[in-house]
């Protein structure tokens, strides 16, 4: 199996177009501190790849990725669709960049599924463009494609919607508060038998996840904060970072030493523009270096 982490930031990207804060302004005047939206390129079979999320830099994380390049047909591409961790905006906005295929695979839960179709009408919006091919994500292994030796399988973390689908009914007999809304992905390469778990949004730490953590080879989690209250010493937030849905890095309570426990190879993602790692020489690196976990980095590959 091979991943290409396409991106690692959180909402609006390292810099944000509005902000000046030290992270951004640091990226601006460092282009090597830049992150794009957190995303993974995984390869499911020779020349046929997925996307995990679908971010607003989409295009620009295709063109800085040979393997997904189109060719040697004028209209041929190895991108084959997207698995979807949850329905936020941040991971979904990019699927419309790609209504010149002439369909779409979207890998998603039902309470994403749903929200996409009810509460952003995206079947709507892209289907007079291209076909939307939907396929279901559940707990159970599945392959990701046929011919794919790699199968892919969610792990519920936490029931939170994106804003936009705060109202919506639940699809079916999926119960509102589903936790199904954000999941991580378990992706298991069956002929060599490791795994990688991806989790760009972690609320909680449920059982499930922990287990899944354990038997995995390769753990990449949500990093979006270092400190519970980030969000409210920064001057840009009125909540704190798990009030937010995002378990910090430090702390009693965060994820650090979590990591620190496991065998697998650990790393961060999603970082939000105000966290200090976005620095490469914040103290907070030392701090993670002593306790064996990375800071995942765009543009890096891991083979399993």
């Amino acid at each position: 199996m091979r991943v290409r982490v396409l991106g690692t930031a959180a909402g609006g990207g390292v810099p944000q177009w509005n902000c000046a804060c030290p992270g951004c302004s640091g990226a601006r005047a460092h282009p090597g501190w830049r992150r794009r939206h957190a995303s993974l390129a995984v390869q499911a079979a020779e020349g046929r790849w997925y996307l995990v999320n679908a971010t607003p830099d989409l295009g620009e994380q295709v063109e800085d990725c040979p393997e997904l390049h189109p060719g040697p047909e004028p209209r041929r591409t190895p991108l084959a669709g997207v698995i979807l961790t949850d329905a936020e905006l941040d991971h979904t906005l990019g699927i419309a960049r790609l209504r010149e295929a002439d369909g779409i695979e979207i890998v998603a839960t039902a309470p994403v599924r749903h929200a996409l179709l009810t509460g952003l009408h995206l079947g709507e919006v892209l289907t007079p463009y291209a076909r939307l091919d939907w396929r279901p994500l559940g707990p159970e292994d599945r392959p990701l494609a046929e011919d794919s030796r790699l199968v892919v399988g969610a792990v519920p973390v936490s029931a939170k919607r994106p804003r936009y689908a705060a109202g919506l009914d639940a699809p079916g007999d999926d119960a509102p508060d589903d936790d199904a809304w954000v999941v991580a992905l378990r992706l298991t390469d069956r002929t060599t038998g490791r795994t990688l778990l991806y989790a760009p949004a972690l609320a909680a730490w449920p059982d499930a996840f922990q287990r899944a953590a354990e038997s995995a080879d390769h753990v990449i989690v949500d990093g979006t904060f270092w400190s519970d209250n980030e969000p409210l010493t920064s001057g840009f937030g009125s909540r704190t970072a798990t009030a937010m849905g995002h378990l910090p890095i430090d702390g009693p309570d965060g994820t650090a030493r979590r990591l620190a426990a496991l065998h697998a190879r650990t790393l961060y993602t999603h970082l939000n523009n105000t966290n200090p790692l976005n620095d490469p020489a914040a103290p907070q690196h030392t701090v993670l270096r002593e306790l064996g976990v990375e800071v995942a980095a765009d543009g890096m590959v891991i083979d399993l």
